[in-house]
């Protein structure tokens, strides 16, 4: 943050203090009230006594009723009692102004004379006044609920949004492991490359994935990463291909690990169960700001796994946490024949990182 931006914000938080903005709200009701009666009565002296008279006691009033009426009757829900205080304190409050501003008048006869016979206009504006504060201290008080509705509301999101991507568990870790044992027993060439492409993934899942979105291309490389390892662990028993078609996928962001768990479910619930040979298709096309990933897997002759259609942990957790992030802006569909499942996402991508 700079320090411009730390000036305006205090600059910003100086005039929201109630004692500032009280005061300007008062010094702009003093103003507007001397124009109007110095346009009446050309008499500088005389209307700005009557204003301050008028403007002190119905300062008065509106503190008394915001800080003692409403807390004690409004807020408890004592309706009847409230307004008959609010009422009360008027009628206290307008003989005392209007003893206070035929006092002022003096020497003005014809005004004072006015002032007696219209006393009622005073009880009136005073109470109008009174009742008005009421009003913006209930929209106030709506408002700041519903900010603090919100506010509560969005850090409920996040907490949910982390709790979803805490639970994201790749099955194929503990795979993976076994893998590289054996591979290691063997002495293999292709170890290595297992223990760097499952550290990168490691890294990106325990680091990145902490961000509400991620540059789109890092979650291209996880899902290639992801594959390749998917590879090596089911060598030539599985034909594991994935086309990637861009525009420039350097500009946009999403929500990281988003496509891990339809790659999980391709292997867990489809490959892995394949008697015969299988394989698993991945297409990610980015085209107009609209990103579609289809995943294609064989399904197994044997076993109908109704998790995949209906959804695992995994499953129903990206699913919740699309809802979240993209509303109803996004497509899921999941079909399923007699010898493949089909899972097809289509959204639209964000271009600031800041967006959720």
């Amino acid at each position: 943050m700079t320090k411009d931006d730390k000036k305006n914000i205090a600059s910003y938080n100086f005039y929201l203090s109630k004692p500032v903005y009280h005061s300007l709200i008062w010094l702009f009701y003093i103003l507007s009230m001397l124009f109007i009666n110095y346009s009446s009565s050309g008499i500088f002296y005389l209307s700005l006594g009557n204003v301050l008279i008028n403007s002190t006691f119905l300062a008065v009033l509106i503190y008394f009723n915001l800080y003692f009426l409403i807390p004690k009757f409004l807020s408890k829900k004592r309706f009847f009692t409230y307004f008959l205080a609010l009422a009360l304190s008027a009628l206290v409050i307008s003989p005392l102004e209007l003893i206070c501003t035929y006092w002022n008048l003096a020497g003005f006869e014809e005004a004072r004379t006015y002032l007696i016979q219209n006393q009622y206009i005073q009880y009136i504006y005073a109470l109008f006044a009174a009742f008005f504060s009421t009003i913006l201290k209930i929209i106030k008080e709506w408002l700041l609920q519903e900010r603090t509705k919100s506010a509560l509301e969005n850090k409920n999101l996040q907490s949910e949004l982390s709790f979803l991507k805490s639970q994201i568990n790749p099955h194929f870790l503990f795979n993976t492991l076994n893998s590289l044992y054996a591979l290691t027993l063997k002495k293999s060439d292709k170890a290595p490359e297992i223990v760097l492409r499952l550290s990168d993934m490691m890294r990106y899942m325990l680091y990145e994935s902490n961000e509400k979105l991620v540059e789109l291309e890092k979650e291209i490389a996880s899902i290639k990463n992801y594959l390749e390892l998917e590879k090596i662990r089911y060598g030539e028993k599985a034909a594991i291909s994935f086309s990637y078609e861009e525009e420039d996928s350097s500009n946009y962001f999403i929500p990281p690990l988003i496509f891990i768990p339809f790659l999980e479910n391709a292997f867990k619930h489809g490959l892995s169960n394949s008697i015969q040979m299988g394989y698993v298709n991945v297409k990610l096309n980015i085209k107009n700001k609209m990103l579609d990933f289809e995943i294609e897997n064989s399904k197994s002759d044997e076993i109908k796994d109704e998790r995949y259609y209906k959804g695992g942990i995994g499953l129903n957790n990206v699913k919740r946490r699309l809802e979240l992030i993209f509303g109803q802006n996004y497509t899921l569909k999941i079909n399923e024949t007699e010898d493949k499942f089909v899972v097809s996402l289509h959204l639209s991508l964000k271009e600031n990182s800041n967006k959720v």
